[in-house]
Order: structure tokens, then sequence, then C-alpha cells
């Protein structure tokens, strides 16, 4: 049987009854909401500032009540927990109240928010001092109206008093709360603009019992740095975190665009944000998709699949290694591995395998398929490779366990159209001449103005130090890619190898020549820069900066 839900109204009123202190995170559209709600939130504060600050006017209602409106209503339906709106001052009188209420149970909004200025309002943070406060008894009136219209019991009307913070005064203060609660308020938003709490402390050893029928609400913005456990043993009701999400983009919107405009490039910009895939996924594109499975004839895309070979222990890594693989080693809080599968994710692709040997059991990654190497120690990669032979089908990426790249190179490789295509490092400039690499011969070098595979073939890879392979075209990073086609070659091309008396000691490279020794095609995607293969020390602590 179904689980009844709580209704959103329902949640807020529990939220103002409990007897723990509960918190209310900004919100100011559809997506800032969704955030608070995946956070853990258990409802959201419809911030009027933050709304107003996204719509790119003034917090002294230059928007409209009808577009915030639209702005709730959106937030409301991205989410499943109740929304407190700022509803600044009603937006006019008792009438205007009554239309609000109504329009707001209309769109499942669990309360409303009212505070006790004159129409239009403004901002409590500026000219705090000239701003009047409305009179008790008409602002008592619109409390008695929104609760006369509405239509659920549970909707929440919440009563916001300005006295502190136009300096009127705690006897003021405590008259207009004990006002408003007669009047019917579900509850009472105390403001302050002080940087401390002792206004705040100081009017709830005042308003003492009346807090178990009529909550008090808090807004510590300004007096942030109080511990919070404090507010709890003043048996504050609910805090509202009321403007922070909105502040936090607007400091990675300037840094970003300053960065974008002074670099005229989003190359050191890209890996530092969430993905297109990540916003496909909080709009909750997953539902669509399955809806248009239900509804249309739409076939499912042929997604690739991924195999990642992370069998040996890392030979130079040994004090990192004595509980774990090499792959599993951290690199900015996470294992070396799951930042390139996190690249597949974003991708849609979950069709993910590992080759594992060394301390397999060290691997606790979810959803994934593992192939055991026991013979580590004495095989090489294409051993683990054909452990794994029966995933090389249709659009398979075969990659190293132990690289880090930027995700736009699996963005180009899945794009490429080739049979068999590898991905070739063409900045060879910065490499020692002690450097060891697989090296590359193509047939033709890439042009470093252009970022395409400007079909370029392989013709031949060789593992070795770079002075030693001055004419190659680049270094080949361990990404592969195979379509159908592509698939059925290479895998019938490991087969054969693996009646070779050599084959425990072969390497992707030996699979790469020996197809071209029959004649195979490999494409060359090439790159500039912009990966690392994390070998030894010094490219773990280079890791932990990429």
């Amino acid at each position: 049987m179904k689980t009844p839900t709580v209704k959103k109204t329902t949640q807020l009123r529990n939220m103002l009854m409990s007897n723990e202190l509960e918190f209310l995170m900004e919100a100011h559209n559809g997506m800032s909401a969704k955030i608070a709600e995946e956070a853990g939130f258990k409802g959201i504060w419809g911030s009027g500032l933050s709304i107003s600050a996204a719509l790119g006017v003034r917090d002294n209602n230059e928007a409209s009540w009808t577009q915030v409106l639209e702005v709730v209503e959106f937030m409301s339906d991205a989410t499943k927990i109740p929304i407190l709106l700022d509803g600044d001052t009603g937006y006019g009188n008792f009438n205007n109240m009554r239309r609000l209420v109504t329009k707001l149970e209309q769109r499942g909004v669990a309360g409303v928010c009212i505070e006790d200025k004159i129409f239009p309002k403004t901002n409590s943070f500026l000219r705090t001092e000239a701003q009047p406060l409305a009179d008790i008894e008409e602002f008592c009136g619109k409390i008695k109206a929104g609760q006369d219209t509405k239509l659920d019991d549970d909707f929440n009307i919440i009563a916001r008093v300005e006295a502190l913070i136009a300096g009127w005064g705690m006897g003021e203060a405590l008259k207009r709360a004990e006002a408003y609660r007669l009047a019917g308020a579900n509850g009472i938003l105390m403001h302050s603009k002080i940087s401390k709490p002792d206004e705040i402390l100081a009017f709830m050893k005042e308003w003492g019992e009346r807090s178990k029928s009529c909550p008090i609400v808090i807004v510590p913005t300004k007096y942030y740095a109080t511990p919070t456990n404090a507010f709890r043993e003043a048996n504050i009701s609910v805090c509202i975190w009321a403007n922070h999400q909105m502040r936090m983009a607007v400091t990675a919107m300037q840094n970003v665009t300053k960065t974008i405009f002074e670099e005229q490039s989003l190359m050191n910009v890209e890996d530092k944000i969430v993905s297109v895939a990540e916003l496909f996924r909080l709009q909750n594109d997953k539902e669509l998709e399955a809806a248009e499975k239900l509804y249309l004839s739409v076939a499912d895309a042929d997604k690739p699949r991924a195999i990642f070979l992370a069998a040996s222990r890392g030979a130079e890594l040994k004090e990192l290694t004595e509980d774990k693989p090499k792959v599993l080693i951290d690199i900015n809080g996470k294992p070396l591995i799951e930042q390139s599968i996190n690249h597949f994710y974003e991708h849609d692709i979950k069709d993910i395998s590992i080759v594992r040997g060394y301390k397999k059991e060290a691997f606790k990654l979810q959803n994934i398929k593992y192939f055991d190497n026991d013979n580590f120690e004495t095989t090489s990669e294409l051993s683990s490779l054909f452990l794994a032979k029966k995933e090389i089908v249709d659009h398979t990426v075969i990659s190293y366990g132990d690289i880090l790249y930027r995700k736009y190179i699996l963005s180009r490789l899945l794009e490429e159209k080739g049979d068999i295509t590898i991905v070739v490092d063409a900045a060879l400039k910065d490499r020692a001449p002690g450097y060891e690499g697989d090296f590359v011969n193509c047939s033709r070098a890439h042009n470093h103005t252009l970022f395409s595979a400007e079909n370029a073939e392989l013709k031949g890879i060789k593992f070795g130090k770079a002075s030693d392979n001055k004419e190659a075209q680049g270094e080949w990073i361990g990404l592969i890619k195979t379509n159908k086609v592509g698939s059925d070659v290479l895998s019938k091309t490991l087969t054969e190898l693996s009646n070779d008396s050599g084959f425990s000691k072969m390497k992707l490279p030996d699979l790469m020549n020996k197809l071209l020794e029959k004649k195979v095609k490999i494409n060359v995607m090439y790159i500039d820069g912009h990966w690392l293969d994390v070998d030894n020390y010094a490219d773990v602590s280079r890791g932990q900066k990429f």
C-alpha cells in the first residue's frame, strides 16, 4: 500500500510546533529549492531579497506579487518539502492578503510570512530607522483576513515583527507580537539587526510559555556567530538561513565570469563547475526519459560501456599502496579511479567494469562489474583485458585506471566516429629526455591551432624514453574507444594474441600494433595536455592540483 503523503502545510506546521530547533534554507527559484531539498533541509524560505535579486530588482516591492507568485510556483513544483514565502507586507491591505493566501494555497505553498511595515516595503537592513511600521490594528486585520480565507487549516501565517529593526524598542516588539498572536498568527518572526543575539534572547525570556502555542522564528543573518545551541536553549522554534544560496551564487558567478573574460577560454573553468548532465539531473530529466519510453516510440540510445584496467599495485608508490591498489589512492578527496568513473556518469554511462587484482577486496565502488586478475603479479595489461573480453561489444571505452584527465577529453572521444580511436597528447615539448611513455607515430602531426583529429591515423606505438622518440607525433594517454565494428575486430585480435606464448607480458600497445599489422585503421584524436598518468609520488602531488 502506498504511504500517504503528508501535506506540505502540515509538514511546516509540524516544524513550527516541534520540540526540536528546525531550519529553513533560503531558495529563490526551482533549482535552488531542489538543491536545498537534496541537501537534507526539511523546509524552504522563499526569500523576498533573493527572489528580487534573481530578478535583478531591488527588495522594495519592485517585483510584483504576481511575479513572485510565479517564481514560488516553480519552487513548489520542484520540491516535496514545504515553502514559507517571504510575503513582504502582504502586498497591500487585507484584501490583497486574502487573494495572496488563496493563490499560495492553489500552488501548494505551505505558508506566508508578512511583516508589519508599510507597503511598498524596504529591506529590513536598509535605512532602518526611516522605515515606518504599520498600524497594529490594521496589521492584525491582515492576519485575520488570511486566516479566514485559507481553506487548509494547516496553512501557516507568520507575523514578522520589525520593531527592533526600526529602533522602536523591546516594549513595542512584545506589544506587537502579543497582538499578532491574539489575531491568530501561527508564529512570530522576531527580527534583529545587531551583531549579537541579545535582543532575541531577551525577547524569548519575556515571551516565555507563549512560545508553546505561538512559536518564534528567527533570521540570524546579522548575529551569525552565535552558537546554534544558544537558539535551542532559548526555545526558538525555527531558524532561517535567509539568503546564503543567492550570496554564494553571486560569488561563484562573479568569479567564473571574470575568469572567462580575462582568459577568453573555458579551459580553467569547465572542470570546476557542475556538468550539464548534473543540471539535467536536477531538472529531473530521468522522469521525462521514462515518460518518453512509456508514451512515445523512442529507441534506446546506444550508450557506450567502459572497462578500466586496475590490477596493479603501483611499483613506485609502495608506501601509499600497502592496503590498496594505486587506482584507489586519494586524489583531491576521491579515489583516483572514481574521478574517471564520474566522467562517465556525467555522460549517463553506467555500464562500467573494473579488472582488479592487487588488494581486490579494497574496491568498494557500487554498481560496478568486477573481473579479478588473481595472477596480476605475473601478468600484464592484455591478460587483464582478456578477462573482461565479453564486455568489449558495441561502443566501448577501454581505459587505464590510473590516469586523470579533463572531462572534455572524454566528451570529444565519445563523439568520434572511427571504428577504433585512441587519444594522443601532442604536447611533447615539456617531456624530459628520460621521460618514459607510449610514444606514437601518426600519419600526420597535430596542428595545434585546431582541435580535431584532423584525419590522423596511428602508424605505430612504442614504449620508451622521450630522447629515443624524437620523431614521435605524441604520447598515447591510455584511452581507446571502439564502435561495434571496432569492438569485434579488437576482441578477435585479443583472442588471437591470447594464444601467443608471450601473451602474459603483453600490454595494450602490443594489441594496437597487432591491429596495425592486420591493416586495421586506428584513428587518432589529438589533445594538447590536460591529463596526468599517476605513477610516482611527484604525480600524486601534481594530481592534488589537477
